[in-house]
């Protein structure tokens, strides 16, 4: 779940957490969207796509010199907690993703300028996360994002501005495809939901936002664009009928990427703000890009096992991803049989550990980079796992709300690391 950082929630550019992840993975015959089938011509070799590739070579990443982290450490060593200390000073000096979350258009250009400035000084590349798209997260945690399509093609301009000629990686809306206003639990906590499909001008509508902002990004001379594809224990891979009596089905994730411009971005990205393993990210990621590659040269609306099996491993043209392995060292949490009505394993999740540092190496052809995109430490919000509450079970405390830094947490993250953060 998306959980970003204290000092971002009093910042212009705000967001806070994301969606209910594991109610919806438990919903059957979830989602009625048009299911027209889209064929694209998938993404080639960055500089095909008229810009440099800024992840080439063994690319350095941008890590911002104050953060909450960083300020942890200082006020552990003040307690005289010199081994708590040295982890948070640890985790302090790992690169992490920046997010723009709000603002207007100028906030958000001089928003991304200054951290394009400092990036430069430090001869490094910035992760930004571009997350302000209409609608977003169906009116839960993280709800917000702009009030018209209009105003965030404005937003979108103004980011690309920012960046300019500079090197930086964009990671494009996180749940922007997963998670559509169609799904039937969209505005659950949010004004109730009817448990039908809502207006589908919604969902053609994100689809022109989606494509609106990589074919913006696309077009500067040193920018990477990843958009955000969900994880591997969320939606299908195909298309499939929702059997909500209307005439069109769900859309997988590769029609998602499809109908959303997956044709001129450089990849797509997994695992933002969730827990999978690494291992099952690759093995889906590439059965992903495969499905996508395979219908591109047939035009076929779905792919079976046998259809991604004519996929050579090395074709050219396979669309690449990236993964965030801020949290996954320990992979997802796998809570006790029968305790909890709704285990919330996307909420704080008890005994998790950082993954893989920020890294071009990551020995898989079709990973691009590991990326910390979600920023550890954050509480993903206030998780009472189906019970009574107020406080959260794993824990026995209140969790801190969505969003605030939580030192304890971050610690936890830290001592169980994979690999060791120190």
């Amino acid at each position: 779940m998306i959980r970003l950082p204290a000092w971002e929630r009093s910042h212009s550019f705000r967001a806070t957490p994301r969606t209910w992840e594991y109610r919806m993975r438990r919903r059957i015959g979830i989602l009625a969207v048009a299911a027209a089938s889209t064929v694209a011509v998938l993404a080639p070799p960055a500089q095909a796509l008229g810009h440099d590739d800024p992840l080439a070579g063994k690319a350095r990443f941008y890590v911002e010199p104050d953060t909450n982290a960083g300020r942890q450490a200082d006020i552990w060593a003040d307690a005289g907690r010199e081994d708590d200390a040295a982890h948070m000073r640890a985790l302090s000096k790992v690169s992490q993703a920046v997010w723009f979350t709000s603002g207007t258009p100028a906030e958000v250009r001089a928003g991304v300028r200054q951290t394009m400035v400092k990036a430069a000084r430090q001869r490094a590349v910035p992760v930004l996360v571009a997350y302000y798209v209409p609608g977003r997260d169906c009116s839960q945690y993280s709800a917000g994002g702009a009030p018209s399509e209009a105003a965030y093609r404005a937003w979108i301009d103004a980011f690309a501005k920012g960046i300019g000629g500079g090197r930086a990686v964009v990671i494009v809306e996180p749940d922007g495809l997963a998670l559509l206003s169609s799904e039937p639990w969209c505005n659950e906590g949010g004004g109730g939901s009817t448990g039908t499909p809502e207006d589908m001008a919604l969902v053609d509508q994100r689809f022109r936002e989606i494509n609106y902002a990589i074919r913006t990004l696309q077009r500067l001379p040193r920018t990477g664009v990843y958009v955000d594809s969900g994880h591997s224990d969320w939606q299908q891979l195909n298309d499939y009928d929702a059997g909500y009596g209307v005439p069109s089905a769900q859309l997988g994730m590769a029609s998602r990427l499809l109908k959303g411009g997956i044709a001129r971005a450089d990849g797509f990205a997994l695992n933002v703000s969730n827990y999978r393993s690494t291992d099952e990210l690759v093995a889906y990621g590439t059965r992903l890009s495969k499905c996508l590659r395979f219908r591109q040269k047939t035009g076929a609306a779905s792919c079976s096992e046998d259809d991604l099996a004519t996929v050579r491993d090395h074709e050219r043209k396979l669309p690449h991803f990236v993964l965030d392995t801020s949290r996954n060292g320990q992979g997802p949490w796998t809570p006790p049989a029968d305790k909890y009505s709704d285990p919330q394993v996307w909420c704080n999740p008890p005994g998790r550990g950082l993954g893989e540092r920020p890294s071009t190496r990551t020995g898989e052809p079709l990973v691009d980079a590991f990326l910390w995109i979600k920023r550890p430490g954050e509480s993903d919000g206030q998780c009472t796992r189906g019970t009574a509450g107020p406080e959260d079970p794993e824990y026995g405390v209140v969790d801190p709300a969505a969003g605030a830094w939580w030192p304890e947490y971050a610690l936890g993250l830290s001592q169980r690391a994979v690999p060791p953060l120190r």
